[in-house]
């Protein structure tokens, strides 16, 4: 296992960003009433992701979450986060 962990902010803003597009995934009452105001949202959850990405020290991100962001598998990005904090 790699110990390389970026530094605890930049991953704690990746973990807030995946989490705002996850809520706003979820927000079926939005999307069905207001599909604008949704894809908005997503929009803004993704700019976010993109520039919390670019934050984080590229020599200290571990393997397998670079795998995952790489290839904008953001559900398995977050688990692995959510996971990882503790160790």
């Amino acid at each position: 296992m790699n110990n390389r962990r970026p530094h605890l902010s930049a991953l704690d803003q990746l973990a807030s960003a995946l989490r705002s597009r996850l809520s706003t995934i979820a927000d079926h009452e939005l999307r069905d009433r207001y599909p604008a105001a949704h894809l908005k949202k997503l929009e803004e959850a993704s700019e976010a992701i993109d520039k919390s990405i670019a934050a984080l020290p590229k020599s200290e991100i571990d393997p397998q979450l670079r795998h995952y962001l790489d290839r904008r598998s953001f559900d398995k990005a977050f688990e692995w986060i959510e996971s990882n904090r503790a160790r």
